[in-house]
């Protein structure tokens, strides 16, 4: 996965950081921000492991979950003709507006991740 790291089954962002000088990790899927540092790999995975901690002994201190949920639905704005031609493409199928759309986020995550 480009630009992710995993720390205890956690995938998290990393991007590099001009201004600073360093890697920046975000910590994806949580209930709240978990965000570390580091100016090379090894500082930034042991950051990483620290922020998490942390993160997770607060949430577990205050009875919250720490991760998300997520409920399948969201909204997705596109341009009316964009629209039409994927109804039609669905149609053409026989299959969902909603299959259509899952099938090529499916296909993206495939070959992005």
């Amino acid at each position: 996965m480009m630009n992710f790291i995993e720390i205890d089954d956690t995938k998290a962002f990393i991007q590099y950081d001009p201004e600073i000088e360093m890697f920046r990790g975000e910590f994806v899927g949580l209930n709240g921000g978990a965000d570390f540092y580091g100016k090379d790999i090894d500082t930034l995975k042991k950051e990483a492991e620290i922020s998490l901690r942390v993160f997770l002994e607060i949430c577990k201190e205050d009875n919250v979950e720490p991760y998300k949920k997520f409920s399948g639905k969201f909204n997705v704005r596109i341009k009316p003709e964009i629209h039409e031609k994927l109804t039609i493409l669905a149609k053409s199928k026989m299959i969902s507006l909603n299959d259509i759309v899952n099938s090529a986020i499916t296909h993206e995550i495939k070959k992005s991740l």
